[in-house]
């Protein structure tokens, strides 16, 4: 369900790409939108979902069905009267929100109105998707993990609908995607509702604010709000910062991003949505040494994907963009200028997969003071390095400072995933097990010959701009298909087999 999100997610994005290009509009709805899917970031899939999954997981383990019931009634209340009020001020404020997410603009009387009429079209999303969230994260804590994973395909069914259908109706075309946004919100709380009724838990919201379930997932909220959004937080630093710079900057960085966000949703996002619910069920069962099975089971996984997929989406960048991006308004520059970011993403693509998979290893046991004291350190190096690779960048006149941004934000994500896994194993949360040298130079020799085979057929460029697009789409596919063959050939002749990527039954 996850693939066929991303994969429309792509299609997206191509046609987004191909209807706006990286020009003014573009750099206007993608800032309006990543303000309120920052905040979704916070209290949809973040630290809410963090929270809560420990906490209802506790409570279906250790009691009855009707505290269960009694639980998501009082959540629901409390997060959408939050939610509602956040909402509110958002709309209200969106010019304040420009200012500080995007003070660049205000350069440009254009950019400025434009993405501020935007924001408060995009804003409500805020609300519907969080409530969209608590739906999921019931669902997941429950083994039904297929529904909440197909709901984001409707985002980009209404986006894809917005950008061929709506855009030509509109005066300014690019409030189509606003619109789209606000759409696609309503439609996914919808979609959801009838399974949690099958479960008997569709929420019947009530103000509870004395609950003990409620306070408890509220202490946990607070500090996660910041830590499990570190990530996030950088990309907003980045848009600051890409603000400042030539236009297209905010959409190379974008389109680049969701490359890189494609292999780390159907990969590291799903993975660690599948082991949440796990390890809070071993911790609530006290049973440790399950709990240490998981995660490694989950860590050797990331590298057999994780590796391989980082390495590909490098050497094969400029074909992807290509192949994905350059038609309509998306020229040949764009793609270039989106190549240097997509590569320093991609260097980066393992420590977004490893904080993924590393931070349930808190969350399950209700920890969420330290990876927020871990996420502040990763957060303060990632704004200091931004200055340190961009500055020089635009004294010197170097083409692609953003580059620079993509690069400090995945160098940050290897400090944050280093000083996760440190604290895990410290705690005695994580013991590795048996094998794990064998494995680290299995896929470093399978990741190599990859790497040989593509950086050789790959090409350049004009070549591939010089195909149409069904020949692009034929021998990327290829590329591609070629690229898993020889990896898988490597791994099996090197005496890799599934069963040493079994899950230890303890």
């Amino acid at each position: 369900m996850t693939m066929i999100s991303r994969v429309l997610g792509l299609v997206r994005d191509i046609v987004i790409a191909r209807a706006f290009g990286a020009g003014v509009g573009a750099d206007t709805f993608f800032v309006a939108f990543k303000i309120p899917n920052f905040l979704r970031r916070l209290f949809a899939e973040g630290a809410f979902s963090q929270a809560f999954i420990p906490v209802l997981t506790e409570y279906k383990t250790r009691r009855s069905h009707e505290e269960v019931r009694g639980l998501v009634d009082h959540v629901a209340g409390m997060l959408g009267g939050i939610l509602f009020l956040v909402t509110l001020v958002g709309v209200v404020a969106a010019p304040v929100l420009v200012m500080i997410f995007a003070p660049g603009f205000l350069q440009d009387p254009v950019k400025y109105d434009l993405t501020t009429q935007m924001i408060r079209i995009t804003f409500p999303y805020l609300l519907f998707i969080s409530l969209t969230a608590l739906a999921g994260g019931i669902l997941n804590t429950y083994g039904r993990f297929g529904v909440p994973a197909f709901t984001p395909v409707f985002l980009n069914l209404s986006l894809i609908g917005a950008a061929l259908w709506l855009a030509p109706r509109m005066a300014e075309p690019v409030t189509a995607l606003a619109w789209g946004v606000f759409i696609a919100g309503v439609v996914q709380l919808a979609f959801q509702l009838p399974y949690l009724r099958t479960l008997g838990l569709l929420p019947r919201p009530r103000l509870a604010r004395r609950d003990e379930g409620v306070r408890r997932i509220a202490r946990l909220m607070l500090p996660g709000i910041f830590g499990s959004s570190v990530a996030q937080i950088n990309l907003l630093f980045d848009t600051l910062i890409a603000s400042f710079l030539v236009t297209g900057s905010v959409s190379w960085l974008y389109f680049s991003d969701r490359l890189v966000e494609f292999p780390l949703g159907i990969f590291g996002i799903a993975l660690a949505t599948v082991i949440l619910p796990r390890l809070s069920r071993d911790h609530a069962e006290a049973s440790p040494e399950r709990f240490s099975a998981t995660l490694d089971w989950a860590l050797r996984l990331v590298v057999v994907i994780g590796v391989p997929a980082a390495a590909g989406l490098a050497i094969l960048a400029g074909p992807m963009l290509v192949t994905l991006f350059q038609y309509g308004a998306f020229g040949l520059h764009d793609v270039e200028m989106a190549r240097l970011s997509l590569v320093a993403y991609a260097l980066g693509l393992l420590g977004f997969i490893l904080v993924k998979v590393l931070a349930p290893g808190y969350y399950a046991r209700q920890d969420t003071r330290t990876p927020v004291r871990i996420g502040i350190i990763a957060m303060v190096a990632n704004m200091v390095m931004n200055v340190v690779f961009v500055a020089p960048m635009v004294m010197l006149d170097i083409p692609g400072p953003h580059a620079g941004l993509a690069l400090a934000t995945s160098l940050a994500a290897f400090l944050n995933a280093g000083l996760l896994y440190r604290g895990l194993r410290r705690s005695g949360r994580l013991s590795l097990g048996p094998g794990w040298r064998a494995l680290l130079w299995r896929v470093a020799a399978a990741s190599l010959a990859m790497g040989a085979l593509l950086a050789w057929g790959g090409g350049d460029l004009e070549q591939w701009g010089a195909q149409g697009w069904l020949g692009r789409v034929g021998a990327l596919v290829l590329w591609v298909a070629a690229g898993a063959l020889v990896y898988g050939a490597a791994l099996w002749l090197c005496g890799m087999r599934l069963k040493n990527l079994k899950l230890r039954n303890l």
